[in-house]
């Protein structure tokens, strides 16, 4: 098997995941989930006890826990990438006249999403507290669909606002929950969602201008050797001039860690990208991705499915629709960046 075969087998391996992480993404049964479990117990018979509890205390570690291994993971691969583009696409854009200007994009786009993602880390998400359960309260009315007056959260005991969801890996409730993110470390919510859409679309600024400066600066390196224009002798003696194929291969052997470096920007920026642009989409339609989850496969948990009519929550959910705190698409946007805040009353 030749090296172009093994990258296009890479290449569809990485491509396949993605795909099935935007098709299962939030649901129980998925494909990682029935192979996990299939391994597991293919495995569980031969491999020594105390490796099986290392592996279940590592992993509750690593995602039922709050940890900042994904936030140091997160600093080191873009701590690599950045050295490279320094190190060698750096000096060879600068040989072929790119002006430096183009070339401070990335790091201008670095200051400002390290910031956000500070922000996001740092940031309280809206955590509902005893003091302010009242003002929290206040804030969304209950679309009796996804959220109902009157229940509490078992682990808090306090009454849940609308829109709130209680976080088990933080061990708290969260006004307007969005979900909770590893890589920062932090749940994403009423106070904290403004911060993380721009952190989102600052990684994928970044990694598409180093992306394109980076395959600029290799398509310059090609026309300059005059690759296209050359011939190379094959397996049967033959002479052939150098298509794509070759070139390709040949960029690889040439220069390898900046080509490897393209592609893993090229893959994370369609997936950082299709991610932005679906919370832009809740964002525009003021909806979380708790709730969005939740409306997929909606099932009223206070209402028995051979309930009589007496026996519903009542009034009965407004299902016609379905974006039920959407106030248009300016004021959505207004409630994202300028989050409302707990209403006190005052005493008389």
């Amino acid at each position: 098997m030749d090296f172009l075969t093994l990258f296009a087998v890479y290449v569809t391996v990485v491509l396949t995941c993605i795909v099935l992480v935007c098709k299962y993404s939030g649901q129980q049964q998925t494909p990682f989930s029935i192979l996990f479990n299939f391994v597991g117990k293919v495995f569980a018979p031969i491999t020594p006890r105390w490796l099986q509890k290392f592996s279940q205390r590592t992993l509750h570690r690593l995602f039922h826990q709050r940890n900042n291994m994904f936030i140091y993971l997160h600093i080191l691969i873009e701590a690599a990438v950045l050295a490279e583009f320094t190190y060698e696409v750096f000096g060879f854009c600068r040989d072929m006249d790119t002006s430096l200007i183009s070339l401070s994009v990335p790091y201008i786009l670095l200051v400002i999403k390290s910031l956000c993602f500070y922000l996001c880390i740092r940031r309280d998400p809206g955590t509902v507290t005893k003091k302010k359960i009242a003002g929290q309260l206040h804030i969304y009315p209950y679309d009796r669909r996804l959220f109902h007056p009157g229940v509490s959260c078992e682990t808090c005991e306090l009454v849940k606002p609308a829109r709130s969801k209680h976080c088990r890996v933080c061990d708290r409730c969260v006004q307007r929950f969005d979900h909770h993110c590893v890589w920062v470390n932090n749940c994403i919510g009423a106070q904290n969602t403004r911060y993380f859409l721009l952190y989102l679309f600052s990684v994928c600024a970044a990694a598409g201008d180093v992306a394109v400066l980076t395959g600029d600066m290799l398509l310059h390196a090609v026309l300059r050797s005059g690759l296209l224009r050359s011939s190379y002798i094959d397996e049967e003696g033959q002479q052939q001039s150098a298509g794509p194929l070759f070139v390709v291969q040949h960029l690889f052997l040439t220069f390898p860690r900046i080509v490897f470096m393209l592609g893993f920007l090229v893959f994370v920026f369609f997936l950082l990208a299709g991610y932005a642009l679906f919370h832009s989409y809740l964002a525009l339609v003021n909806q979380t991705s708790n709730e969005w989850y939740k409306s997929r496969g909606y099932v009223c948990q206070h209402c028995h499915p051979t309930a009589t009519a007496d026996h519903l929550c009542s009034p009965a959910p407004d299902h016609s629709k379905r974006n039920y705190y959407s106030r248009g698409i300016l004021r959505n946007l207004g409630e994202i960046f300028f989050p409302p805040r707990p209403v006190h009353k005052k005493d008389n």
